[in-house]
């Protein structure tokens, strides 16, 4: 059984389909996440400036994670570091530098604007990229599978010997399933407190990733392991915060009534 293909080959040109991939779901994220602004009544006039910002930003801190976790790989190659071709971005390093650059940027240029609001416009968006992007970016890398096994539904994937977990379809699936929870709760009034949609998503994805990386990745993963383990738990934490946050204004709010 052939491997899942990384690139197609039109004449001398090669497209790599990782890139490719996280380029549709990046564009599709952006689009879904304007649309939810505007419905909110934010000005979209410093959006794109915005999601620039924050993609630079992403990049930046996910390649230098990736390559930081796993410095045995690239150690005296620096010019591996740049090779996202092949790739390496590591989830919880973008989202190290794109949280607090984000809040940092958003407080300036919507200052009249809530940050947890703002989080509830983003969130689902982001999350609907992330699932689309696991399945069509990290599913066509090299290495892109988890650990060995014979089950039905192994596939093959180029750099690693034998049939592996599909981990990027899977975790597709998880995602998916998350940002369709929380489209249903925010139909049906979860987002009435402004900060709960975000922190729904901080906690479940924190969590599902953790477990992921944990019993499907591992050590035998490129793209951290124990650090993820920690990240996603910390991350997890930080919604458990925004959650404590928002129920402590509750109940302020409500002894002075």
């Amino acid at each position: 059984m052939s491997a899942v293909p990384t690139s197609v080959h039109l004449g001398p040109l090669t497209f790599h389909l990782y890139g490719f991939g996280l380029a549709v779901a990046t564009y599709v994220a952006y689009l879904y996440a304007r649309r939810r602004l505007e419905r909110r009544g934010i000005d979209l006039a410093p959006f794109a400036r915005y999601a620039v910002v924050l993609l630079v930003g992403a990049l930046l801190g996910a390649r230098a994670a990736h390559v930081a976790t796993n410095w045995s790989l690239y150690s005296g190659h620096p010019g591996r570091w740049l090779a996202l071709w092949q790739g390496g971005l590591a989830s919880f390093g973008a989202l190290a530098v794109a949280i607090p650059l984000g809040i940092v940027v958003q407080r300036r240029w919507w200052p009249g604007v809530s940050l947890l609001g703002f989080c509830d416009a983003l969130v689902p968006a982001l999350v609907a990229g992330w699932a689309l992007g696991r399945v069509l970016g990290p599913q066509f890398m090299v290495n892109g599978g988890g650990h060995l096994t014979h089950q039905w539904f192994g596939m093959h994937y180029h750099g690693q010997v034998g049939k592996r977990v599909p981990v990027p379809l899977i975790q597709g699936a998880e995602d998916g399933l998350l940002w369709a929870l929380l489209v249903i709760g925010e139909r049906h009034g979860l987002a009435h407190r402004a900060g709960r949609l975000a922190a729904i998503a901080m906690v479940a994805w924190g969590v599902v990733r953790s477990l992921d990386e944990r019993l499907l990745l591992g050590q035998q993963s490129h793209s951290g392991s124990l650090g993820v383990q920690i990240a996603g738990v910390v991350l997890a934490i930080a919604g458990v915060g925004v959650f404590l946050r928002l129920w402590i204004t509750r109940h302020r709010g409500t002894s002075s009534a």
